[in-house]
């Protein structure tokens, strides 16, 4: 007689590892590895010109008047040896205005705390602010106080991009008002001033709780020489108008009084470290965080090319979680769907995964009671994106796939855990929505260069258009013209396919970044980390009208 294993008493169980049916050796998989290491390439081509700033030539000028880069003020100010998560650093691409939005922005450590940062680079236009720049800074803003994460800002701009002031202007004003309303709910802001910070942008050193300058390069007033002189006729230099002296000694703006850039990134780190901040959660204690068990590196085979071609999105699953432990919840219905528990980095998430591609009712329902339990549990949510949409034609819609497709956007809209999406494959029509895309709110999206998201597919779109004007012709008793048709629908195709593609949509600040796919873990035990700074409660029967 055999006798099995026992745990001693109150061990919890250890839930099973998914097993894995990825072949590196395969020519499929070598397939999708080449061709998304093709799109990596191009991704870093991308990156590189946010890191390159103004150019070469306006890089030397800035380092010529003894000044540091926004990421070097940026890698001085964190502790020594941890990383910094930046966040939307395509800011811009596709548009009139240099990658990166002139902004550099993201979540790192300073002195023990995980603050969101934000740094101007002076090396483009002198830091002036586009609307791409205001956008970005405006997500930081909203990340910051969904996490409750102390904010340090890098000062060193010009003001407003005038030519392009029509579209800053007006909604600008919520930057100021961010500041205040981050200080209102007890979370830091502080400000260290490198170099000009003049006009409306005056005001971020001007309603930031703590406020440092650098010795005759912080420059901060309202009306810079040449407009006091036209208002007034006063003749004023820098100095006496806004320097750092002067506002330590005359107007107290200043709170510190530093030497140079070192000394005041050192001032920025003690007053973090004098902030008392504590977290709402504490980090999950390392000894209890288990590495997947299989290598992140094969990541980059499983998504396919042609994304009409299904995946397995357990293999993804098995590649970021604990231990590649995951408890699936009901398996055997809504296989379309994956759903079930897991802990990353520690701590516990629900993950609600795409399978086929095809949100059917099952699949909705499914989801709808996952999420209502993660917000019962007080657990994060991660949404793992590869879904077409929800199901269409008579059958489906005789089945109530619209009240059911619409069961599960309530549940997303209304849930009050933390979200997390990530962009795998596709990520169509509303099953973007029922996935937690960007107008959910979810705390951080990112996505895969494999991914692409728009209201349906270029061929499915474009031929949507052609059965319209087709039918429209044929209602009107006028021929077709077919040459025409074949035409248009090509550019269609070509118009929707190009803007459907991740670059294109993390310019527009649609996501928070693209991401290599074998950082997805980290990216994502980093966002976790920032979102437990914030209490994480959820929604207690607060949803609104389920049609049953």
């Amino acid at each position: 007689m055999t006798s099995t294993p026992s745990r001693s008493p109150g061990a919890p169980a250890v839930p099973a590892a998914l097993p894995t049916a990825v072949d590196p050796r395969a020519e499929a998989y070598t397939a999708r590895r080449e061709a998304l290491l093709t799109k990596l390439g191009a991704l870093a081509d991308e990156h590189a010109k946010a890191l390159a700033g103004g150019g070469e030539k306006y890089v030397e000028r800035h380092r010529g008047r003894g000044k540091l880069l926004a990421r070097e003020r940026i890698e001085l100010l964190l502790d020594p040896d941890t990383p910094f998560l930046e966040l939307s650093p395509l800011a811009g691409w596709g548009s009139d205005y240099t990658v990166g939005a002139s902004l550099v922005t993201g979540i790192g450590v300073i002195e023990g705390v995980e603050c969101l940062i934000t740094a101007n680079d002076p090396t483009v236009r002198g830091g002036a602010s586009n609307p791409w720049t205001l956008k970005k800074a405006l997500r930081a803003n909203e990340i910051a106080r969904a996490n409750r994460l102390p904010c340090v800002s890098l000062v060193e701009s010009g003001g407003a991009d005038l030519p392009s002031q029509k579209e800053i202007f007006i909604p600008g004003g919520a930057l100021f008002r961010d500041l205040t309303r981050l200080s209102e709910a007890g979370i830091p802001t502080v400000a260290v001033v490198f170099g000009n910070s003049t006009a409306g942008g005056a005001y971020i050193p001007g309603m930031s709780d703590h406020t440092v300058m650098v010795k005759e390069r912080a420059k901060v007033f309202l009306g810079g020489p040449p407009l006091v002189k036209m208002a007034t006729g006063e003749d004023a230099d820098d100095e006496e108008l806004g320097g750092a002296a002067m506002h330590a000694r005359t107007s107290g703006l200043a709170d510190h009084f530093a030497a140079d850039e070192y000394d005041a990134l050192r001032r920025a780190r003690r007053i973090v470290a004098r902030l008392n901040w504590r977290k709402a959660h504490p980090d999950p204690p390392p000894e209890t965080v288990r590495e997947p068990l299989y290598d992140p590196e094969e990541l980059l085979g499983i998504v396919p090319a042609d994304l009409k071609e299904p995946f397995d999105p357990r293999e993804v699953v098995a590649r970021i979680v604990d231990g590649s432990a995951f408890d699936e919840f009901k398996p055997l219905y809504g296989a379309s769907l994956v759903t079930g528990w897991a802990r990353l980095h520690g701590y516990p998430v629900g993950v609600l995964a795409n399978a086929q591609g095809v949100l059917f009712s099952e699949e909705s329902q499914k989801a709808t009671q996952f999420i209502q339990l993660a917000n019962q549990r007080d657990i994060s949510l991660l949404f793992l994106h590869n879904t077409t949409g929800y199901m269409v034609g008579t059958e489906y819609e005789q089945g109530g796939i619209v009240k059911h497709g619409s069961m599960m956007i309530n549940a997303v809209s209304n849930s009050k855990v933390p979200h997390l999406s990530v962009l795998m494959g596709a990520s169509y029509g509303a099953g973007h929505y029922g996935m937690c895309g960007r107008a959910y709110e979810p705390r951080f999206l990112f996505a895969w260069p494999s991914a692409k998201s728009a209201v349906m597919g270029p061929q499915q779109l474009a031929g949507v258009l052609s059965l319209v004007m087709r039918e429209s012709a044929a209602a009107k008793g006028k021929p077709f013209d077919e040459e025409a048709d074949a035409g248009l629908r090509a550019m269609v195709e070509q118009q929707v396919e190009s803007e459907s593609l991740p670059m294109f949509l993390s310019g527009r600040l649609y996501d928070d970044g693209v991401i290599d796919p074998r950082d997805t873990r980290t990216v994502l035990g980093l966002c976790l980390s920032a979102i437990h700074t914030a209490p994480v409660r959820g929604a207690r029967g607060g949803f609104g009208i389920f049609r049953m």
